[in-house]
């Protein structure tokens, strides 16, 4: 019985130890309550954070001292941001709910070592300044997002160079339109805009 005791005491004493208990308490606190909390104190465990940093609820971390973070960024609800290898998010990003954006991936060229003894490679991942990643999106390691990307719900970010402004859908994910161009979807729509 006094082995948990052991245990809850050893993590408290590490400040991500002391993190994830306090997050395993707060991070479903529905309401204002759970919503302010998370506000004022995650941020602090980031490597650096801007002002304005709303985190939702149901929103999980790993390697949270390796967050950046720049001002007035939204991270929605049931979010999973595994960044062990570095994450960098721009000024006024959004994520929707249940983003998953990862840094780590594991070896596995050894087919003849089981993968989970084959190691891990860590890369980076960037999103840049208006970001907006819609529900569901996966964000592979060493993604890098320029300015102003949408990308829509349920595609998969892998490694491939996106101009700044793109609209981003599909699995892997590719340009399919740009923020800065009129809408091609509906051409009537844009022209009775424009009247």
């Amino acid at each position: 019985m006094f082995e948990w005791l052991k245990l809850l005491r050893w993590d408290w004493r590490d400040e991500i130890g002391r993190f994830n208990i306090l997050n395993s308490v707060w991070m479903r606190t529905p309401g204002r309550l759970g919503f302010t909390w998370r506000n004022r104190h995650i941020p602090r465990y980031f490597a650096e954070s801007g002002h304005g940093v709303k985190i939702h609820d149901g929103v999980r971390f790993r390697g949270i001292h390796r967050i950046r973070c720049g001002d007035d960024v939204e991270i929605g609800v049931d979010n999973f941001l595994q960044a062990s290898g570095g994450l960098s998010l721009g000024d006024r990003v959004i994520t929707g709910p249940g983003v998953r954006i990862w840094t780590v991936n594991h070896h596995f060229d050894d087919v003849t070592r089981p993968i989970n003894d084959q190691g891990f490679d860590y890369a980076p991942v960037s999103i840049g300044a208006d970001c907006w990643l819609g529900a569901g999106v996966f964000v592979m390691p060493g993604v890098v997002l320029p300015e102003g990307c949408v990308v829509s719900a349920h595609s998969v970010v892998a490694c491939k160079k996106y101009p700044p402004f793109a609209i981003l859908a599909g699995h892997p994910a590719r340009v399919i339109g740009r923020r800065d161009a009129p809408h091609r979807a509906n051409p009537g729509l844009v022209a009775e805009n424009q009247a």
